[in-house]
């Protein structure tokens, strides 16, 4: 077990020089941040992200940033978490939704979180410090400290009609 952290530690020193390297000043990563694999980082020209000391990102992992994601020391992120501060604009039905742009706003997330396995979180989301956020939840609303987020037991989809 400990060849295998030492070899992820190894993978993160390097794909953090690679992210400097491709991202500046648009990046900063704090000490003794990690991930494992097929971890995704992608900035936008006017963009940042910042994360925290101590962070953690477990398999599969995907920041992907159009304005700012802020992420604060000691933040755990199980496998196959998607962090995006944009969405795509699609009100008008006579234009392509993908010729219509993006609406943008900051994440952030206070130190010390887990985030479990599964969780999206969209953009304009604030979570305070010390929380978890259970597997699975999208998650598009503020989160107070000290708070734990869980899906309920009824799964129900729900179709919206927009004009």
């Amino acid at each position: 077990m400990l060849v295998l952290k030492l070899y992820y530690h190894i993978i993160s020193f390097v794909k953090k020089i690679f992210y400097k390297i491709i991202y500046g000043k648009h990046i900063k990563f704090g000490k003794k941040v990690t991930f494992r694999k097929g971890f995704s980082l992608m900035i936008d020209k006017k963009a940042s992200v910042i994360i925290g000391d101590g962070c953690f990102f477990n398999n599969f992992c995907a920041i992907n940033a159009m304005e700012n994601i802020e992420i604060g020391k000691n933040c755990l992120f199980g496998e196959n978490v998607k962090i995006y501060d944009h969405n795509h604009i699609f009100t008008k039905k006579e234009t392509l939704i993908k010729d219509q742009g993006f609406k943008t706003e900051k994440i952030k997330i206070e130190d010390n979180c887990w985030i479990c396995s599964d969780v999206v979180i969209l953009k304009g989301t604030e979570i305070g410090e010390n929380s978890v956020i259970g597997a699975g939840i999208v998650l598009n609303e503020n989160v107070t400290k000290n708070s734990i987020i869980k899906s309920q037991n009824n799964y129900k989809m729900e179709k919206i009609q927009y004009d």
